[in-house]
């Protein structure tokens, strides 16, 4: 069994608890006009045509865990562990779950959009202790138009994630005209009202003006080259202070 990996980011800060190390994973089924990390999208190494490198490096889950577990010591001093992250680490569930199992005593966090079947994401359930999971549009259109899939399977995995019990936490990419809407900041919110278990923080995440800056590199296109990059702020801050009453752990973007 092999895994196919665009990154290992070492101490990292920024991605769960403490100081962890993440990995990302390579591949998406996904195709969301705004993603800013365009050589995790498809399963296969690529050609950087800025640097002349391959991008996307395979590891067997030995290989990957014993790189993990090198920083063992600095895991157990400031209580980190690793991050999956991608493109959409779900895409290799059978490598993740195996590379899982080598790392007894780790912290293991998955970062998701949710979107796999609902066996994959039983395994993955068991597999993780913590679970970032996107929130994008709750129209099934909108979802459709704006990343290629539908959001019905999405949905359906969150549920079943508050269901279970797992700690998680909801993180919402604002892009502008798209996701930060007041329909669908709304429906976003309603949606979290009705989960079984609520997160334990819900993190709004504003619009990268970098997002397009690699296409070139990988003789891409950024899909939102020529879109608004303002944020719609009056929506963000309703939706903002109607979370803020229910959520304790709340990461906005904008100041009050």
């Amino acid at each position: 069994m092999r895994g196919l990996i665009f990154d290992i980011k070492e101490f990292a800060l920024n991605d769960g608890p403490g100081i962890r190390v993440t990995v990302f994973m390579k591949g998406c089924p996904l195709r969301c006009r705004w993603c800013h990390n365009p050589e995790g999208m498809s399963y296969a190494p690529q050609l950087n045509f800025k640097t002349q490198k391959m991008v996307g490096v395979e590891y067997s889950p030995e290989e990957l865990a014993a790189k993990i577990l090198k920083h063992a010591d600095v895991f157990e001093l400031g209580g980190g562990g690793v991050t999956f992250s991608g493109g959409e680490p779900s895409l290799q569930a059978d490598f993740l779950c195996a590379t899982a199992a080598l790392l007894p005593g780790i912290h293991k966090v998955l970062d998701t959009c949710g979107y796999c079947s609902e066996e994959t994401f039983q395994k993955l359930l068991k597999a993780f202790d913590l679970f970032y999971f996107d929130l994008k549009l709750i129209d099934d259109k909108q979802h459709l138009q704006n990343t290629g899939v539908s959001c019905k399977q999405i949905q359906k995995n969150l549920r079943t994630l508050a269901a279970s019990g797992k700690p998680y936490h909801i993180r919402i990419p604002l892009i502008p005209d798209i996701t930060d809407t007041p329909e669908n900041l709304d429906a976003i919110f309603q949606t979290l009202m009705t989960l079984e278990n609520k997160p334990l923080r819900v993190d709004s995440l504003p619009y990268n003006i970098l997002a397009g800056g690699k296409y070139e590199a990988y003789g891409m296109q950024y899909p939102l080259e020529n879109h608004s990059y303002k944020n719609n702020e009056t929506a963000i801050r309703r939706f903002l202070n109607k979370l803020q009453q229910h959520f304790s752990t709340l990461n906005p973007p904008l100041q009050p």
